[in-house]
C-alpha cells in the first residue's frame, strides 16, 4: 500500500492560507468547473440552477451568480416522466465555452429539455497608457468599469439539443472552434442516441451516423482536446476521448474499451482506435514544445482499482497513419486491412497540407467516403509509455475519477507532478520520478482532504499563472495553493525528504522554489532526497538526540510510550537501553507491541525499566523522534497511596516528609522527580491558559491571603 508522506484533513486545511472553499449550499448541487479564463482572472462553475462566475485569485469572495432554473412545466413533465427530481429535475449546468470575447455560450439539462443561452461576461477595457495621461475623466471610467464585473444572462433562450445530453448524470464533453460548437452526448430523452455533433454553424449541422455501432456504441464521453498536427493550422484535429462497450469475435459477450476518435473539424470525419483498457475515466493533455512531445495522461479504474497510463502523441499519429481494422474470415474477426487505401487517406483533412485545394470533404472521391463509412476503425491498439501504467493503485479503499498535471522546473530538473481526485474526495499529490529514461515511478507527497462531505471529485483545473489548483464535487468548489511547504516541517531535513518540486530549503524555512532565482543557498533534491548532502551546516546531529522525557509505569499494568514520526513513508525502529549497557534492539512480542503511534507494553515488567529511543528511517535517513525513560513503580506501592481503605491510609493524616521515609531510596527518588513534572506541567498549563477577566486580577491577591493565613509552611513535594 503506497502511504502519503502528508495527510491533511478537512478541519486543518479549513484555516490554513493555502486553502479556500466555497459552496451555495449544504445540499448537492453537483458543481462543475467547465471553463477558466485566466486572462480575465475569471473561473465559470456550473451547478444545478446556477452559474457561477468566480475569482481565480480566491474563490471564496462572494462570486458572481445567475440563477437560471428549469421552467415550472419541464419540472413537473420531468417528475411525471418517474425521473429523479432532485438529481435530475432541474437545469444542471454542463456546457460553458467561450463565444466570443465578451459572451459564453451555456447549455443545461433544463429538466430532460437541454436549453441554451448566451451570457455577457464583459471584459476588461484596452485602454492606453497615452490615453490615461491625457484624460482624467478615461481614468475615472476605467475604474467604474473595474468595480462592476458584467455578467448577464440573454433573455432569449434556445434548444439544447444536440449540444446538451438531456440525462445531467451522462458527460457531455464540448469544444468551441471559430464559434462552432462541436460536442459529445446523447441526443435523445431515452439515453439512446450517441452522436458528436457540430452545432452553431452557418453551415450545415453535421452529426456523425445515427444508431451505427460501427462508429459509437453506447459510449460514455471524457473529455475532449484540439490537437495540431504539423504545421499547417487546417491539419489540426478534434480528438474525443471516451469509452465503449463492444462485442467480442464471437458477437455474444459486450466489453468495455478505452478509446479515442478523432474529427476535422471541417468535415466531421470519425476515425478510432481501441485501447486494451478498462473504464477509462478521466484524461489531460500535457503539451510541450512540439506536437510529437506532447503527452496524453489518463486515468483507468476497474473494479479492484486505478491506474495511471502516459501515451505519446508520437504513438498517436504513427496509430492513426497504421493499417485499418477490417472484419473478414468465416469467424468475422477483426484483421489488418490489405486492399488498396484511396487517395488522399482517410482522416486527411480538406485545406490542409496534402489537400490544399480541397474546401470540403464534398469534393473528396466517393470511395474515399465509402471507405471511411466500412473503416472507421484503425486496427493497432495504442500502448502506453514503457508498456506498463505510470501509476497503479490495487486493493485500495478508493479509485482514482479525474487527473491534472503540471510540468515543475526544480533544481536537479523537470518533474511531472500529477493531482489525482479520488471519489472518497480527496486529492493525491503525486510527484512523477524519472527511471533509466522512462517514467515508472511515483511518489505520493500529499493528501488532502478538501471537502467536507466526500463525495467523488468531478473536475481539477490548475492555473500555472496563479500557481493554483481548483476542485469540485457535488459539494462545492475548493482552491489550494500548489506549494504547501510549511506542511512538510520547519527543518531543512523535512524539507528535504519532502522531494517536493515546487519546495526548496532557503537556509530558514521550507518554502515555495523559483527556478530563475540565483540563491545557492536553496538546498533542493527531487531525485535523492538525501539531507546528509543538502543539509550540511543546518545542525544534522541534532536529529541524532531528542530531549530526554521520563515516564512512569506500574509493575503488571500497561503503559504506552508515544512517538508518531511525521511522514507515514518513514518506519519505525525501537532500542532500550538498561543502566549503562548498550542499546539494544527491543523485541517485539504479544506482550510488546509497536504501533502507528507507539510502543505498547502489556503487563509491565521490572525489566522493562530502562531509556527507549524512538529511531525513524525514511529514504536512507535516521533521526531519534523520542528518548523515554521508563521508571517503573510497584504496583502495591501505587495502590496503597491511591486506596483511602488500605493500611496505608493512616498516611494521609502524616506529614509529608515522615510518608516519604517510609518507602526505599530509590521510589523516594522517584516521586521526586515524578511531583517535580508534574508541578513544572501545572505552570506551564497555567502560562498557555490564563485566567481572565477580574479573576486573573485576583488571582496573585487569594494566593498571597491563603500563604499568609497558613501557620504551618512544609516545602511541597
Amino acid at each position: 500500500m503506497v502511504l502519503e508522506r502528508v495527510l491533511s484533513m478537512w478541519p486543518s486545511l479549513l484555516y490554513t492560507l493555502s486553502f479556500e472553499h466555497f459552496t451555495l449550499s449544504e445540499k448537492a448541487m453537483d458543481y462543475r468547473i467547465l471553463f477558466m479564463d485566466e486572462d480575465q482572472d475569471r473561473m465559470y462553475v456550473g451547478c444545478k440552477d446556477h452559474v457561477l462566475s468566480m475569482d481565480i485569485n480566491n474563490i471564496s469572495q462572494t462570486p458572481l451568480k445567475i440563477f437560471w432554473p428549469a421552467s415550472t412545466s419541464k419540472v413537473e413533465e420531468c417528475q411525471m416522466a418517474g425521473k429523479d427530481p432532485t438529481h435530475g429535475c432541474g437545469n444542471f449546468l454542463r456546457v460553458i465555452q467561450p463565444y466570443n470575447r465578451t459572451h459564453l455560450f451555456i447549455c443545461g439539462s433544463g429538466a430532460y429539455s437541454p436549453v441554451c443561452a448566451y451570457v455577457n461576461r464583459g471584459r476588461r477595457p484596452e485602454v492606453s497608457l497615452h490615453s490615461l495621461m491625457k484624460s482624467s475623466q478615461t481614468i475615472l471610467c476605467f475604474w467604474c468599469h473595474w468595480q462592476e464585473q458584467v455578467f448577464q444572462i440573454s433573455s432569449r433562450a434556445e434548444s439544447g439539443k444536440g449540444r446538451c445530453s438531456f440525462n445531467p448524470q451522462v458527460n457531455t464533453v464540448s469544444v468551441m472552434l471559430n464559434q462552432e460548437l462541436f460536442s459529445g452526448m446523447y441526443i435523445d430523452f431515452m439515453g439512446t442516441d450517441a452522436a458528436i455533433f457540430r452545432s452553431l454553424t452557418t453551415r450545415n449541422a453535421v452529426r456523425t451516423d445515427q444508431h451505427n455501432s460501427k462508429w459509437l456504441s453506447e459510449p460514455v464521453f471524457i473529455d475532449a482536446h484540439l490537437i495540431p498536427d504539423g504545421s499547417d493550422p487546417n491539419d489540426a484535429k478534434l480528438y474525443f476521448f471516451l469509452r465503449e462497450r463492444l462485442t467480442d469475435s464471437s458477437g455474444n459477450t459486450k466489453n468495455i474499451h478505452a478509446m479515442v476518435a478523432r474529427v476535422c473539424p471541417v468535415s466531421l470525419c470519425v476515425f478510432e482506435y481501441h485501447v486494451n483498457f478498462l473504464l477509462f475515466t478521466s484524461s489531460t493533455i500535457v503539451f510541450r514544445e512540439e506536437v510529437q512531445d506532447c503527452l496524453l495522461l489518463s486515468v483507468f479504474s476497474v473494479f479492484r482499482g486505478s491506474a495511471v497510463c502516459v501515451y505519446n502523441m508520437a504513438d498517436i499519429l504513427t496509430v492513426f497513419n497504421g493499417p485499418f481494422a477490417h472484419r473478414e474470415g468465416p469467424n468475422f474477426q477483426w484483421v489488418a486491412f490489405q486492399g488498396r487505401i484511396p487517395y488522399p487517406r482517410p482522416g486527411t483533412c480538406p485545406g490542409g497540407a496534402f489537400t490544399p485545394h480541397t474546401q470540403s470533404t464534398k469534393e473528396f472521391p466517393d470511395d474515399v467516403v465509402t471507405f471511411v463509412r466500412n473503416h472507421p476503425v484503425m486496427f493497432n491498439p495504442i500502448y502506453p509509455v514503457g508498456r506498463k501504467p505510470l501509476v497503479v493503485r490495487t486493493h485500495a479503499d478508493y479509485k482514482y475519477t479525474s487527473i491534472a498535471v503540471d510540468q515543475v522546473t526544480a533544481a536537479d530538473g523537470h518533474y511531472q507532478v500529477l493531482f489525482l481526485g479520488t471519489d472518497k474526495g480527496t486529492v493525491q499529490k503525486v510527484v512523477v520520478l524519472p527511471s533509466n529514461g522512462s517514467l515508472d515511478e511515483d511518489l505520493i507527497l500529499e493528501e488532502l482532504e478538501v471537502f467536507k462531505k466526500q463525495s467523488p471529485i468531478t473536475n481539477l483545473k490548475i492555473s500555472s499563472k496563479k500557481q493554483q489548483l481548483y476542485v469540485s464535487s457535488e459539494h462545492g468548489v475548493s482552491q489550494v495553493s500548489l506549494h504547501r511547504c510549511m506542511a512538510y516541517g520547519s527543518a531543512c531535513a523535512d524539507c528535504c525528504l519532502a522531494r517536493d518540486p515546487y519546495c526548496a530549503w532557503d537556509g530558514l524555512s521550507c518554502s515555495r522554489f523559483y527556478p530563475t532565482g540565483k540563491r545557492r543557498s536553496r538546498r533542493q533534491d527531487i531525485m535523492h532526497g538525501n539531507p546528509l548532502t543538502q543539509c550540511r551546516g543546518f545542525n544534522l546531529k541534532a536529529y541524532r538526540n531528542a530531549v530526554e522525557m521520563t515516564q512512569y509505569g506500574v509493575k503488571n499494568n500497561t503503559t504506552f510510550l508515544e512517538c508518531q514520526p511525521k511522514s507515514p513513508q518513514a518506519s519505525v525502529k525501537w532500542l532500550i537501553q538498561r543502566d549503562n549497557d548498550r542499546r539494544k534492539e527491543v523485541k517485539l512480542s504479544d506482550r510488546v507491541l509497536s504501533t502507528n503511534h507507539g510502543l505498547l507494553i502489556r503487563s509491565v515488567h521490572s525489566s522493562d525499566q530502562g531509556v527507549y529511543y524512538c529511531l525513524a528511517t525514511e529514504n536512507g535517513f535516521k533521526r531519534t523522534l523520542a528518548k523515554i525513560r521508563l521508571q517503573i513503580l510497584s504496583e502495591a506501592l501505587v495502590s496503597a497511596l491511591s486506596n483511602k481503605h488500605s493500611p496505608w491510609g493512616w498516611a494521609a493524616s502524616l506529614h509529608p516528609k515522615a510518608l516519604v521515609s517510609a518507602f526505599s531510596p530509590a521510589e523516594t527518588l522517584a516521586m521526586h522527580q515524578y511531583c517535580k513534572e508534574r508541578k513544572q506541567m501545572q505552570s506551564l498549563q497555567n502560562i498557555q491558559n490564563p485566567m481572565r477577566g477580574d479573576l486573573g486580577k485576583l488571582k496573585p491577591l487569594l494566593d498571597h491571603r491563603k500563604s499568609r493565613n497558613r501557620r504551618n509552611h512544609l516545602q511541597e513535594e
